[in-house]
């Protein structure tokens, strides 16, 4: 079971177990019921309609009656909606070498997962080499140049202010002489002005593109799972300017609203590949579908 996820299994598990117990068969008015709690719980609207169905659909093709059983039923359909877009899981960060843009909004933790990351890389025995390109928010330099001393690995890094397109083209070059496996990029997350946003972005994949075609090119979102269906939204809008192939959900040990994975992955079809829950440095985890579902849907 993950640690970190309580809020968000009393969330789920209790509300439910509350409402089944009210029940001695299996209604219309049960699955409203079930409805609203996933609704509430920031699963959304969509994802909560297709689990609804789904689950309608396998309690009558069973012939189940019990509701005690409703809950247990409920993470099979959850974790077939996950796993049927985990196959599609691409993100590759094993391949050397390997060039991950890592992109989100201000405020959701990008430059720390960065670090995070750089010392998971760097425990697994690759060479990180980090790249200060979100040049506009003042101190996101220096505090990715902290990370770097902390984790013992290299940075690249210009003036506050500089074109961001700029410092990744150096650090390709220092990456390229050093032997580099991952080249983390931490990049600027003003989503408010997009057309500024995704210029700037595709300026960076044509330098990516130009000068280090031999890399595996990756793009991770950063989404802070406190802010509920409003990761979802800034997901989407991501989606549009940048080639996301993977998702990394923080803070999920601060809240209620873990049931955003679920929408994350049905509705944006990227897989989710790491979870923040806490504040050390180890506390980035892979995601693991079994593990989530089982801390949730507790029977």
């Amino acid at each position: 079971m993950f640690s970190g996820l309580t809020k968000t299994r009393d969330n789920f598990t209790d509300k439910i177990n509350q409402v089944l117990g009210n029940y001695l068969t299996i209604d219309d008015d049960l699955y409203e019921d079930l409805e609203d709690i996933l609704i509430t719980a920031d699963v959304g609207v969509d994802t909560t309609l297709k689990l609804i169905d789904n689950l309608r659909e396998t309690i009558k093709k069973e012939k189940i009656t019990d509701p005690s059983l409703v809950l247990g039923l409920l993470g099979e359909e959850a974790k077939k909606l996950i796993d049927l877009n985990e196959n599609n899981k691409s993100f590759n960060p094993n391949i050397s070498p390997t060039i991950i843009l890592v992109v989100g909004v201000n405020g959701v933790g990008k430059t720390t997962t960065v670090g995070k990351l750089a010392a998971k890389y760097k425990a697994e025995g690759k060479k990180v080499l980090l790249v200060a390109a979100d040049t506009f928010r003042a101190a996101a330099t220096e505090q990715l140049q902290e990370w770097a001393r902390r984790t013992g690995v290299d940075i690249v890094h210009h003036a506050e202010g500089s074109d961001p397109a700029a410092v990744v083209y150096d650090a390709i070059q220092a990456a390229k002489a050093r032997n580099s496996d991952i080249i983390l990029c931490d990049t600027a997350g003003r989503l408010h002005n997009k057309a500024n946003l995704m210029n700037e972005l595709e300026k960076i994949y044509r330098i990516i593109d130009k000068n280090f075609p031999e890399a595996n090119k990756e793009s991770l979102i950063v989404l802070d799972a406190t802010t509920g269906q409003n990761a979802l939204l800034q997901a989407k809008q991501f989606k549009e300017v940048a080639k996301v192939s993977g998702i990394v959900i923080t803070k999920l040990d601060g809240t209620a609203k873990g049931g955003i994975i679920l929408p994350l992955i049905n509705e944006l079809k990227v897989p989710v590949t790491y979870i923040g829950v806490g504040e050390q440095v180890d506390d980035l985890q892979d995601f693991d579908s079994d593990k989530f579902i089982d801390s949730i849907f507790v029977k």
